[in-house]
């Protein structure tokens, strides 16, 4: 059965300067990244043990430690392709991403709103966790989520195609405790052309995946 690996960044460490400094992206890859890997594979392996052993009396941590690094996994493996040294702005038409830019204008009202939800959103989540722009499979709207950890607070179903990591390993060596402002200075780095490849993907297949009532 296959195992979780930590993939390699689409970028080298100093590409998304100012906005994140290099020992920050490579801690946050190499360090904190590759600890979601391994905590989903060492999961696997005691979620195996225990079916071997029909061993049952940990079953509500595993599960829950599974989803808590699972999820961290999948939302850093999106995270690192969201971002571009050559990002930012808003996404338009002139730049082949239209169709992305008509939704958010249809689901929020305009981008200037979908972007301040997004920013507080993130801004204000308790503790660690995300702020997400999602695709909503049964509406075909997008959605924006305040993902507490990396699982909890989310509709099930939905897609995330942009996510900004509010955990302070993501931005304390530089930011200090100003979360504001590490939110707002990510916008510089938006990769538009990724979150509207991954927005035309997840409307593809969406349908196709829930039984809409």
């Amino acid at each position: 059965m296959a195992v979780y690996t930590l993939p390699e960044l689409p970028y080298d460490y100093a590409a998304l300067e100012p906005v994140i400094n290099p020992q920050i992206v490579e801690l946050h890859h190499d360090k904190h990244h590759a600890a979601y890997v391994k905590g989903a594979n060492d999961t696997l392996e005691q979620l195996a043990e225990a079916r071997d052993k029909e061993s049952w009396g940990s079953i509500n941590g595993l599960e829950k430690n599974l989803a808590f690094h699972l999820s961290g996994h999948i939302l850093h493996s999106i995270y690192w392709h969201n971002m571009t040294g050559d990002g930012g702005g808003e996404p338009l038409a002139a730049d082949g991403v239209g169709e992305l830019a008509d939704a958010i204008t249809e689901s929020f009202g305009s981008f200037a709103a979908f972007k301040a939800q997004l920013t507080k959103a993130s801004a204000t989540t308790q503790g660690s966790g995300w702020g997400v722009l999602a695709y909503e499979p049964l509406s075909g709207r997008l959605i924006v989520e305040q993902v507490y950890d990396h699982q909890g607070n989310v509709g099930q179903g939905s897609t995330p195609i942009l996510v900004f990591d509010a955990w302070e390993h993501a931005f304390y060596l530089q930011y200090k405790n100003q979360k504001v402002d590490f939110i707002d200075a990510m916008w510089a780095v938006v990769n538009w052309q990724d979150v509207s490849r991954r927005y035309a993907a997840a409307k593809e297949r969406g349908d196709s995946l829930l039984l809409a009532p």
